[in-house]
């Protein structure tokens, strides 16, 4: 393995936190995924395990910008707090928040000014499917505490994953192609 050039020691520690951050979300939204199937909200469950898919992709991404740069990959995967479903959506509601908001914007902020054009890229793939994942966490909340059951939430459903950058949609050729990483749409995972 390469040495750690000074340089990338920001980077990669950056990386790192967000190795870590998707990674233990990705096991979050797994076990919110087996409530919500529990609870009859299979809309719900699909929607967790789609953002999972996401989550896991983005971990990939980040740990091969972690090897390039003379780094390891290594994180620790936390218990998960499963509540009822309508808690496990704001829940994760808030994390992708943080991840919007302050985390992923840090990260890039630094990573511009190293140049570091694989970390922009592993960050801003990230920070864009983070974003659809918050506006869908977002209107589940809403149809759940509205006592809409018997909307999308209440019946399994499609979501389209790009296998690329984690650029999550729910309806299918929403785009040509990726509108973060340009993966032509007919690669998108189909995730229920």
């Amino acid at each position: 393995m390469p040495a750690i050039a000074a340089e990338n020691a920001i980077t990669i520690h950056n990386l790192l936190a967000a190795f870590e951050g998707e990674s233990n979300a990705h096991a979050k939204y797994t076990a919110f995924a087996a409530k919500a199937d529990e609870d009859e909200l299979r809309g719900a469950a699909s929607l967790f395990r789609a953002a999972a898919r996401a989550e896991q992709i983005h971990a990939a991404n980040h740990a091969r910008v972690i090897k390039q740069l003379g780094g390891e990959a290594k994180c620790e995967i936390h218990a998960v707090a499963v509540k009822s479903t309508l808690e496990n959506l704001k829940a994760a509601l808030d994390g992708e928040q943080y991840e919007i908001d302050t985390m992923y914007p840090e990260f890039l902020e630094e990573a511009a000014e190293r140049k570091n054009t694989a970390a922009i890229r592993t960050f801003t793939g990230a920070l864009e499917a983070e974003k659809t994942h918050a506006r869908l966490y977002g209107e589940a909340i809403a149809l759940l505490v509205g006592g809409k059951r018997d909307s999308w939430l209440g019946v399994a459903r499609d979501f389209y994953v790009c296998p690329v950058c984690g650029y999550t949609s729910e309806t299918e050729e929403e785009h040509e192609r990726c509108p973060v990483c340009h993966c032509p749409w007919e690669r998108f995972e189909i995730i229920r």
